[in-house]
């Protein structure tokens, strides 16, 4: 790319329920996390606040969340191959799907659209139902534009923030 191009950007998705050796508590592992994004190739652009939510499947935990944009020149795959090795480097292990964890790094969103192959679906196919990541997005990103719903995050939090209404049939059963 020139200099006059800019440079593609990623939402990436912070989120920690298990202290570290060295980092400490969930929040400070996403700080930690945050800096080792930084790379010859990977420009962070702006960080959201750290938010506690609780956790999806059996962990117990809470989570520390948080949504960082960066600006990179990487293909989704190859952007998607530095996250699992950051979170390898956090001592991430593969193993029970929503069990306790160091470090997930997940890439919500793309400023190149949409993105699918058999290991990585850009944008995220359970951001929108995610307070926990529309929130922090919202504060940082407001306008960006879902690619497939055409939805701001702000329509998008709005709409997960908006009462659900009451199935009386079924508590009449």
């Amino acid at each position: 790319m020139d200099d006059a191009t800019p440079l593609p950007l990623y939402v990436i998705g912070l989120g920690s329920n298990r202290r570290h050796a060295r980092f400490g508590d969930p929040r400070h592992v996403l700080m930690a996390a945050l800096a080792a994004l930084e790379s010859a190739d990977i420009e962070p652009v702006d960080a959201s606040p750290i938010i506690a939510s609780a956790p999806l499947g059996p962990s117990r935990r809470r989570f520390a969340n948080a949504v960082a944009l960066v600006a990179s020149p990487l293909a989704p795959p190859d952007m998607l191959a530095r996250l699992k090795a950051i979170e390898a480097d956090f001592g991430r292990r593969r193993g029970r799907r929503w069990g306790e964890r160091t470090l997930d790094l997940d890439i919500l969103l793309w400023s190149g659209g949409a993105w699918a192959d058999e290991r990585l679906t850009v944008p995220h196919p359970a951001m929108t139902i995610r307070r926990f990541v529309l929130d922090p997005l919202r504060a940082i990103a407001p306008n960006w534009r879902h690619p497939l719903t055409r939805l701001t995050v702000r329509q998008l939090a709005a709409r997960l923030a908006a009462a659900k209404p009451v199935d009386r049939t079924a508590a009449a059963l």
